[in-house]
């Protein structure tokens, strides 16, 4: 049968060893400092011209690095706004809008302006698409179809102090009179109408 075969990683790359033991040798990089013997782990750039050329440095010299570090070093008040102007843009070219622009901007401004010179027309009143369920309750609270959400409250108070029990003398039909306007209250609630 197949014999069971050992293997060995090496970083992500997996590799049958030879007869020989395969030993993963890492390599350490120095930190850039002169006469630091610590291990580089961390990268930091050089000068703000050549932003991708860098230096392995470990994490105390990164740190006093960072700290002297100006970027803006050797630049006039000039050049600084400049630079934050450009990176608005991401420091890529950009270009005048042409003629075409500028003529489609005057007809918008003529638009807007003959706009302003028109009289406001006048506020419609919403119309609503009610649901059978909807234009029953609202005929129950004997409200129209254009009832406004103050007049179905109002209608509602008035309808419930009318035929609550303690305003009866406790008639039952007076009861099921005042289910029935709740009832309807709460549909026309439950579809935002209140």
């Amino acid at each position: 049968m197949a014999s069971a075969r050992r293997k060995t990683h090496l970083g992500d790359i997996r590799i049958k060893p030879d007869d020989k033991t395969v030993r993963v040798v890492e390599e350490v990089r120095p930190c850039h400092a002169k006469g630091c013997k610590a291990e580089g782990t961390h990268r930091v750039t050089l000068s703000r011209e050549a932003l991708s050329d860098y230096i392995w440095l470990c994490l105390a010299h990164a740190r006093a690095h960072n700290e002297a570090w100006d970027f803006f070093a050797g630049m006039s008040d000039k050049e600084i706004e400049r630079f934050q102007v450009e990176a608005v843009v991401g420091h890529r070219p950009t270009w005048p809008l042409g003629k075409r622009a500028a003529r489609a901007r005057v007809q918008i401004e003529s638009r807007f302006e003959d706009l302003r010179n028109e009289p406001a027309p006048e506020p419609r009143r919403a119309q609503r698409r009610l649901t059978g369920l909807q234009l029953t309750a609202l005929a129950t609270l004997n409200l129209e179809d254009s009832a406004s959400l103050h007049e179905i409250k109002a209608r509602y108070k008035e309808l419930v102090k009318r035929f609550h029990p303690d305003a009866n003398g406790g008639d039952r039909g007076a009861e099921e009179r005042l289910k029935q306007v709740i009832k309807a209250y709460s549909v026309l609630r439950a579809a935002g109408m209140t």
